[in-house]
């Protein structure tokens, strides 16, 4: 059942932005006169589709993405039949050089117009939150925090002689300004300053899957039910609060790390709902399930600032350039060798992964994963690779420059080696997920 959800959500997660990229491309084809003869996601040899019109919609073998065949155009096709025959007005060759530009960059103009799309409406609907707190509510077993000597408890002053007041400001700086950086965290342990050392080389990157620390004064909340396992049977329902699993008071990860320890033995769950206390016990099942979908409610001090529409779009934009800001971040680390490629690059397990965690935790949660997504698509399709977008436009940016087309065969072959480049790349993104997961 997990393995079909995590297909489900991946399905809806990819498929979406692709279809939203390649709509660009198509539908700024049309605009600009131009003929459309395929419409893919999933890159060649050809699955199955219907031909309407012109255009050849088609679902095609190799799902890394998508693409649109216009007519007059060196594309993932591989076609050069038109490059015999006399220009005809509706080909791509034919258009003014703004146009094709256009047709090109329209697959990610498409990309960040659906996240802006998406951040403004989370921004508008929920506003902002900021918890005012900088108390841990939890440290994962294990992890680079544990083995540092963070506690849940425990009151963070500075990180990296920072001064911090809230938790966005510890999460930007351990996870963002110091990414690839030794970081060390003052903190306050009931009335006792103490100072610890966390190196970089021990550090989870911001995409990693691996549990690190959490934010205290939070609660695990019952988002949904399975109402085809145990925890239906004894009465839960959406909308309750865990309090403890076998005595055990709990927060989100606590709840979910005591279920499936108790894998196939039977544990005794206490809840509330509204003012009434709840106990009951149930049997979990041998995958470490109760079916139900764990949330967390944060009930410590908080800030709410809600945003007209005007505002919440500035603030969409700005969730834009903290995307790109990020990206160019995360990158320059990897190359400059202070973060680890294996734990910064994510691919289709990856994001099976997280598109499932996100779509639990609910509809505005899962949305923003796909807004973060799509900026990722957008901002690695315009980069400068043969096969991709960014590559098309610098071949058009030099035919521009020089006034002379590059010839057929020089373009064919120049895709062929950018599509070998993907391939080998999508394989390496494979095996790195396979391995870390």
């Amino acid at each position: 059942m997990q393995v079909l959800s995590m297909l489900f959500y991946t399905a809806i997660t990819l498929g979406v932005l692709v279809f939203i990229h390649e709509f660009g491309h198509f539908i700024a084809a049309k605009l600009t006169g131009m003929r459309v003869d395929r419409f893919s996601i999933g890159f060649p040899p050809r699955a199955f589709g219907k031909k309407i019109g012109d255009t050849d919609y088609c679902v095609s073998w190799i799902p890394i993405g998508g693409y649109v065949k216009i007519a007059g155009m060196v594309d993932e096709s591989m076609d050069t039949d038109f490059a015999n025959q006399a220009p005809q007005p509706w080909e791509f060759r034919s258009q003014p050089m703004w146009a094709r530009m256009l047709v090109i960059s329209a697959g990610v103009i498409m990309n960040v117009l659906l996240a802006v799309v998406i951040f403004w409406t989370i921004h508008f609907k929920q506003g902002s939150y900021t918890a005012e707190t900088t108390d841990i509510g939890f440290v994962a077993e294990g992890s680079a925090f544990e083995k540092a000597g963070l506690m849940a408890g425990d009151k963070i002053l500075s990180i990296n002689h920072a001064q911090v007041s809230h938790w966005d400001q510890v999460q930007n700086l351990i996870y963002i300004e110091n990414l690839g950086n030794d970081i060390t965290i003052d903190l306050d342990r009931r009335g006792q300053h103490l100072q610890v050392f966390v190196p970089a080389k021990t550090m989870p990157s911001l995409s990693s899957n691996q549990p690190g620390i959490m934010l205290g004064h939070t609660v695990a909340t019952v988002e949904g039910i399975d109402p085809k396992m145990p925890a239906s049977k004894i009465g839960l329902m959406a909308g309750d609060t865990l309090i403890a699993v076998n005595d055990t008071a709990v927060n989100q990860p606590i709840a979910i790390a005591l279920i499936n320890r108790n894998a196939g033995k039977q544990i005794t769950l206490k809840w509330k709902r509204g003012n009434n206390i709840i106990s009951d016990t149930v049997t979990v099942t041998a995958s470490g399930r109760i079916g139900i979908i764990v949330g967390s409610r944060y009930t410590g001090p908080s800030k709410h600032v809600e945003y007209s529409i005007i505002e919440a779009l500035g603030e969409g934009i700005n969730d834009i350039k903290q995307s790109v800001y990020l990206f160019y971040l995360t990158f320059s680390k990897v190359f400059t060798g202070k973060a680890s490629i294996k734990e910064s690059l994510g691919g289709p397990v990856a994001i099976a992964q997280l598109a499932t965690q996100s779509a639990e935790m609910g509809l505005l949660t899962f949305i923003w994963f796909m807004a973060q997504l799509s900026m990722s698509l957008a901002i690695l399709n315009i980069l400068p690779i043969p096969a991709l977008d960014g590559g098309h436009l610098l071949m058009l940016g030099y035919e521009k420059i020089f006034r002379r087309d590059i010839p057929h065969r020089v373009k064919i072959a120049i895709q062929q080696a950018g599509f070998i480049l993907l391939l080998a790349f999508m394989a390496f993104i494979i095996y790195n997920d396979i391995s870390r997961f």
